[in-house]
């Protein structure tokens, strides 16, 4: 069985535009340096009650980032990297369901005849700004827009990976607003 992890690191929203339902898409990847092991995560940030079509598009997102790793395009793309040790997580803000929890448990026991690590970390809730910020909110925001909460114009600084921080009072955008 999958085991449930829950994120210590603090907040660590997700990038924009990023979850399983973009199947072909690659959330985030990055080289662990402290255990010498490949992050590919991905992320979801919808409650687990979609049923089919939410197991169909975590099937799918977890081929595709099979297919990275095993079909070359991991090894291609950064060679430096090739024979690290890999692990999947799925970086969820919602404790998944039985069903899929069942799946990732069948998953993670082929992916693990490949020498790859399959992970569930929970993050917890991600609060986002009015408007609407980054993490795929769009809209009106801090993305390339002004932010209706402080009015400062983020549209040069590019986007801010943040969020409204509600023990801080800070938007998240680093401009300390």
């Amino acid at each position: 069985m999958v085991s449930l992890r829950e994120d210590l690191t603090g907040s660590n929203p997700p990038p924009p535009g990023s979850g399983i339902e973009r199947t072909g898409m690659l959330d985030a990847f990055a080289h662990d340096t402290r255990d010498d092991v490949l992050v590919l995560a991905m992320f979801e940030t919808r409650a687990w009650d979609l049923g089919d079509r939410q197991l169909w598009q975590l099937q799918e997102k977890l081929n595709a980032y099979v297919s990275f790793i095993l079909d070359g395009e991991l090894k291609d793309n950064f060679p430096h990297l090739a024979g690290k040790p890999v692990r999947i997580e799925l970086r969820t803000v919602h404790e998944p369901s039985e069903r899929a929890m069942g799946f990732l448990g069948r998953a993670r026991d082929q992916l693990a005849l490949q020498e790859i690590a399959l992970e569930v970390v929970v993050i917890g809730e991600i609060t986002f700004s009015e408007g609407g910020c980054c993490g795929g909110q769009g809209g009106v925001g801090c993305c390339g827009g002004r932010a209706k909460d402080h009015g400062h114009d983020h549209a040069a600084e590019g986007c801010c990976g943040g969020g409204h921080d509600e023990a801080s009072g800070h938007h998240g955008c680093g401009c300390g607003h």
